[in-house]
C-alpha cells in the first residue's frame, strides 16, 4: 500500500494550481480520497471532530444496500425462470447459449441459475447508470472546480434498484442524467438539493415513458407469449390489489411479499432485505430511526382509517395495514429514500412529522388513486418539498419554548 501512496504523491503535482492538469484536479482528488483518508488537517483552534465523513457515510449506505442488490438479481432471475418453466416464454439465443455454457437449467428453485439470469438484466442497468451519471458528476465538478462527492455512489445504486428489469438502457441513461442535472446540480450540487436525485430520475422516467415502467410486462424479464394457457401475468402484487384486493391476497401470501418473491422493481420487492439495511443504518446512526418510525405510524394510521371508512367500489380501502408494509416500494423508500439526510427534515421532531407525512401520503396515493397504485415515490418527493418548512416551524417552536422558560425574548 505504501507503493500506491508514493505513486499518488508523485502524480499529484501537475493537478495543483498552475500545473498542466489543473482543471482535472477533481479526478485526482476523487481517486486519492477514495483510497486514503483526506490529507486535510486542522490548523486553527482545536474542535470536536466526528470519526465519520461523507465518504464513510456513503459507503455505509452502499453496504446496507447490498442485501437488496443480491436479492434484486435473485428475484429477477427467479421470476423469469419461473415463467420459462411454465412455458410462458423462451430465452433469447445468446441467453440460452450462456446457460448451456454454464451447465445451468431453468429450475426456478436454483439459486445460482436465478442469480446469473438476474445479473444479466441488473448489471447492464447499473453499469449504464454509473457510466453516464458518473461522467455528468465529473463534468460539473470540473466546471465548478469542486471535489467529486461520493454521494453519487448511493444515487447510482438506488436508481437501478427502483427500475423494472426490462427498462431500455437508453432510458436509464436519460433518466439518470435528468436526476443528476435537474434533481441536484441545478441546486448547487451535493448537499444543496431539495429533492432526492434518484427519485427525480425515477419520476421522470415514469411520466415520460410510462409504457416501459408500468403495466404488466416490465416486471418479468422474459418475453411473455401474448396468450398462454396457464395465464401467467407480470403485474405486480400492488397492481393486482388495485384491481381486486381479495384476489391478490389469495394469489400471494403475505410471507411471499415480505420475502420479496413477487414481481416488481428489481430491488424494492424484499421487505426483509430492506429491514436488514435499516438495521445497519440505525446501528451506525447513518439513517434516522425517527423518520422510519414516523413513516410506519403514518402508514398504519391512514390505512386503518381507510379500512374503517370502507368503499364499495374501491377494494384497496380494505387492504390491511400490514399489507401496505410489504407491497411495492414502501420498505425500500422508507429505509433508503426517506432517510436521505439532505432532502429530509433535520430536527428530531421534524423527522417524525416528515416521516408521518410520507406514511399518510403513500396510502392516500395508493388507495384514493388506484390508477397509480405505487405511491411511495410521489409521497417522498412531496414531503421533500415540505421538509424545510417543517424544520422552520420546529426550530421556531423551540426558540419560543426556551425563551418562555428562561424569561427572555
Amino acid at each position: 500500500m505504501q507503493f500506491l501512496r508514493n505513486l499518488l504523491d508523485k502524480a499529484e503535482k501537475p493537478f495543483h494550481k498552475g500545473g498542466k492538469l489543473e482543471k482535472l484536479y477533481p479526478l485526482y482528488e476523487a481517486t486519492d480520497t477514495f483510497l486514503y483518508t483526506p490529507p486535510d488537517v486542522t490548523k486553527a483552534s482545536s474542535h470536536v471532530r466526528d470519526a465519520i465523513d461523507l465518504k464513510r457515510m456513503m459507503i455505509t449506505v452502499v453496504i446496507a444496500l447490498l442485501p437488496c442488490v443480491l436479492f434484486a438479481m435473485y428475484n429477477t432471475g427467479f421470476q423469469a425462470n419461473n415463467a420459462i418453466a411454465h412455458g410462458a416464454a423462451a430465452l433469447a439465443n445468446w441467453q440460452t447459449s450462456l446457460y448451456q455454457l454454464l451447465g445451468l437449467g431453468f429450475d426456478p428453485n436454483s439459486i445460482l441459475s436465478c442469480m446469473i439470469h438476474g445479473a444479466i438484466y441488473f448489471l447492464p442497468v447499473y453499469a449504464v447508470t454509473m457510466l453516464v451519471g458518473g461522467h455528468a458528476e465529473v463534468v460539473f465538478a470540473i466546471a465548478r472546480k469542486h471535489e467529486i462527492n461520493e454521494g453519487f455512489l448511493v444515487t447510482g445504486l438506488l436508481f437501478p434498484l427502483t427500475l423494472p428489469p426490462t427498462i431500455p438502457l437508453w432510458q436509464v441513461a436519460l433518466g439518470i442524467l435528468f436526476g443528476v442535472i435537474i434533481g441536484k446540480e441545478v441546486f448547487g450540487g451535493t448537499g444543496m438539493n431539495v429533492l432526492n436525485p434518484a427519485l427525480v430520475a425515477r419520476a421522470f422516467l415514469f411520466f415520460a415513458y410510462p409504457g416501459q415502467i408500468s403495466g404488466d410486462q416490465p416486471w418479468i424479464a422474459a418475453n411473455l407469449a401474448p396468450a398462454t394457457a396457464d395465464g401467467i401475468s407480470g403485474a405486480t402484487a400492488l397492481a393486482q390489489a388495485a384491481v381486486n384486493t381479495p384476489a391478490m391476497m389469495s394469489s400471494w401470501s403475505w410471507w411471499d411479499a415480505f420475502i420479496g418473491v413477487v414481481p416488481g422493481s428489481m430491488g424494492e420487492t424484499s421487505t426483509l432485505c430492506c429491514l436488514i439495511g435499516a438495521a445497519i443504518l440505525i446501528i451506525t446512526r447513518v439513517g434516522s430511526w425517527r423518520t422510519m418510525l414516523g413513516t410506519t405510524l403514518g402508514t398504519l394510521a391512514m390505512a386503518a382509517l381507510l379500512n374503517a371508512i370502507g368503499s364499495e367500489t374501491n377494494s384497496l380501502f380494505s387492504l390491511p395495514p400490514m399489507w401496505h408494509f410489504v407491497l411495492g416500494g414502501w420498505a425500500f423508500g422508507m429505509v433508503f429514500m426517506a432517510t436521505d439526510p439532505v432532502s429530509s427534515a433535520f430536527t428530531a421532531w421534524g423527522k417524525l412529522l416528515y416521516g408521518f407525512g410520507i406514511g399518510v401520503m403513500v396510502v392516500l396515493v395508493r388507495v384514493v388513486n388506484p390508477a397509480y397504485p405505487e405511491g411511495m415515490m410521489l409521497a417522498i418527493l412531496f414531503m421533500n418539498m415540505f421538509a424545510p418548512l417543517i424544520d422552520y416551524f420546529i426550530v421556531n417552536a423551540n426558540i419560543k419554548r426556551r425563551s418562555a422558560l428562561y424569561g427572555t425574548r
